[in-house]
């Protein structure tokens, strides 16, 4: 593993060896093993604010930030005083609670197109079930994705779907039988015309167009001027749902969402962890006439006992109370201006050889992929053994990126100027260590 100089990493590599015996590649989950990018994964203890330690007591400045959802960093203190406030009454009880109703409330009035929601236990659970909910509304069979997008591991969604899969070579998943995956039609993004054709060419079959709005899996894809807007202005043509996956845009972008951001409104609308304050948590939403199908009040069955379980719905509404409290937008935008800036510098002098994208808190980087990455096949001609290289000397600097050139990075709001000057001195250094 690239590590910093004289950094002990025997408590995790001993780990990593035990969890190799009882897990498959010693992870929960694939990326985590660091196959991408090289090395062993690190086992982390701890975090606070912007800050991780690893199990041997190293630190790094973390933009992982459990992949998303920590907006407002590690441990806030008012978050984990709602959780630790919350289990002293009882971790679960398996019926209704008053905190699935206070964060209901919360979301729906920062959400225009979710008058109803359900709270699940994941956003893999969330697209599952938006997409049945689609299907059980109109009758209709098909959907439509968009290649590189992840909409969670269910069988008819890992059809050329991004991150790990990405990471891994196999944009399709093995035991997903053809049956499962046949009613799955995939499309480019930003293409308005595919989509267009698309629907034509299967009129009347297509229950929903599902996409993230903003492409984060599968590194960060920011839409065309004007692309959601005629996604919108499709659908409605051929009477089609349009379900925005804001699993990661969702609270970050912007209060309501990228809905609220880019001005589009979704029919279904699914959220993940980041309504929880990063705790087990995804949700879907839409109006009351298509929610009014959800079991048990219609036929679209679904189900769970820790769905809307209290240690999540008090960390959620402690972490929407705070947001609005700091004026987090503000903060996030100020910190993603000065990471912009304070970088600016250093990747102007590898013009060409290096792409920096941001879209407000959220950032990728590219090596050697031109000057635009607008689809899944400019993200392909990025090279990932250079962010590999990146990766292993950004972490010898202190620096934790995601362990995917796939991924994408986040700021929150406790990246304070400390933070970022490191962040950019460790760019610098790294980058003139692997393109000198």
């Amino acid at each position: 593993m690239r590590v910093k100089e004289g950094m002990e990493i025997g408590r995790s590599r001993e780990l990593y060896r035990r969890a190799q015996e009882l897990l498959p590649g010693g992870v929960n989950s694939p990326v985590r093993a660091f196959k991408s990018v090289g090395g062993e994964p690190l086992f982390i203890q701890k975090g606070k604010g912007a800050r991780i330690w690893d199990e041997d007591g190293n630190e790094f400045i973390d933009y992982c930030m459990s992949w998303g959802p920590l907006i407002l960093g590690h441990a806030d203190d008012e978050v984990v005083a709602a959780v630790t406030g919350a289990a002293a009454k009882g971790t679960s009880f398996g019926t209704p609670n008053r905190y699935e109703v206070e964060i209901a409330e919360a979301v729906t009035g920062r959400f225009a197109s979710m008058e109803k929601m359900r709270f699940v236990s994941s956003g893999t659970e969330a697209t599952m079930s938006a997409i049945r909910l689609a299907r059980g509304y109109t009758g209709k069979e098909r959907i439509i994705k968009c290649d590189g997008c992840y909409h969670g591991h269910a069988d008819h969604l890992l059809v050329a779907g991004g991150s790990g899969l990405a990471t891994f070579g196999t944009p399709d998943s093995a035991g997903v039988t053809p049956g499962n995956a046949r009613d799955t039609l995939v499309i480019p993004y930003n293409d308005l015309g595919a989509l267009e054709e698309t629907l034509k060419r299967h009129d009347g079959t297509v229950a929903a167009f599902i996409l993230e709005p903003v492409p984060c899996n599968y590194g960060l894809i920011v839409p065309d001027a004007g692309y959601l807007k005629g996604v919108r202005e499709l659908c409605d043509r051929h009477g089609v749902l349009l379900i925005f996956d804001e699993v990661i845009t969702g609270l970050r972008l912007a209060p309501g969402g990228a809905q609220e951001y880019f001005g589009v409104r979704a029919d279904i609308t699914t959220l993940g962890k980041i309504i929880g304050g990063g705790l087990p948590v995804g949700a879907y939403g839409a109006s009351r006439e298509i929610m009014s199908l959800v079991a048990p009040e219609g036929p679209v069955y679904q189900a769970g006992t820790l769905s809307g379980n209290p240690l999540a719905m008090a960390a959620g509404i402690a972490t929407l109370r705070r947001l609005e409290a700091i004026d987090a937008y503000g903060t996030l935008q100020n910190r993603a201006m000065r990471l912009k800036q304070r970088l600016g510098p250093v990747l102007d002098q590898y013009r060409g050889r290096v792409l920096f994208l941001q879209l407000e808190s959220i950032f990728a980087l590219y090596f050697n992929s031109g000057t635009s990455v607008r689809n899944l096949e400019h993200v392909k001609a990025s090279d990932m053994k250079l962010f590999a290289r990146f990766h292993g000397e950004m972490l010898k600097r202190g620096v934790y990126l995601s362990p995917s050139g796939y991924e994408v990075g986040f700021l929150s709001t406790t990246h304070g100027d400390g933070e970022i000057e490191r962040t950019a001195d460790a760019a610098a250094e790294s980058l003139r260590e692997i393109l000198k």
